[in-house]
């Protein structure tokens, strides 16, 4: 695989889409940011995020540990023939970085990258929610992207810099090798019933605290319905 690269940065800002009095579903009014437009020159990263950049859920997108989304631009191929869709491209996804060389088989946990004068680090795999499914119209959309892998993941912010496009991104340390984000979506989604692998991953410092607390819930034997995320209003 070839050096990760940041090939397009991408902020959005919340945005009305619909109509509150539509009859189907899908036609209803919802809010997003995720209509993400790329930006050239220099811009601030900081520790919640890229300059101008927008969040409409508060409560499940953002903050600190869910900074900036990355997403590689292969994965747009895929979904191109998967879902026989011409219209899908780069900044489908949401995402703030468009990157090539780096997919959830190559990124760890706690991977720490220098981007330009910044400084990176991952801290969790993406749980696709029901806003993609909206934009596209495809009802299970969020489900497909969870059950092929092809997540992204987010990184958290540990050196706050003025950054751009078309920049190499430079690992500077790997502490958890063996926490691919592939691993993470697979215990998170795939292997439910192998506790083990779920408290070994919870214990992994770098990882995010919200995965954490669904992983300590599941340990404890709470069951949790993943259709309000995945299905939301589309149902």
């Amino acid at each position: 695989m070839t050096k990760p690269y940041i090939e397009k940065l991408l902020v959005g800002k919340v945005k009305k889409i619909g109509q509150p009095d539509a009859e189907p579903l899908m036609d209803k009014q919802w809010e997003s940011a995720m209509f993400k437009k790329s930006v050239e020159g220099k811009i601030w990263l900081g520790v919640t995020g890229l300059a101008g950049d927008e969040v409409a859920d508060t409560k499940n997108h953002g903050g600190i540990e869910k900074a900036i989304f990355a997403y590689p631009i292969t994965h747009y191929d895929f979904w191109e023939k998967e879902l026989h869709l011409d219209t899908i491209e780069i900044g489908a996804m949401g995402e703030n970085l468009a990157v090539n060389g780096m997919n959830e088989q190559s990124v760890c946990l706690g991977d720490t990258y220098q981007f330009g004068e910044g400084i990176i680090q991952v801290s969790q795999p993406r749980q696709p929610c029901w806003k993609p499914a909206r934009r596209f119209r495809i009802v299970d959309f969020a489900l497909k992207i969870q059950q092929s892998g092809r997540t992204g993941w987010y990184f958290r912010i540990l050196k706050e810099a003025y950054v751009h496009d078309k920049l190499e991104l430079n690992l500077l340390e790997r502490p958890c090798p063996e926490w691919t984000i592939a691993k993470c979506n697979e215990v998170m989604h795939v292997k439910k019933d192998d506790l083990q692998l779920a408290k070994e991953l919870a214990s992994c410092e770098f990882l995010a605290d919200s995965w954490k607390e669904t992983l300590s819930k599941r340990l404890a034997g709470e069951s949790s319905s993943i259709d309000k995320r995945v299905f939301g209003p589309n149902k």
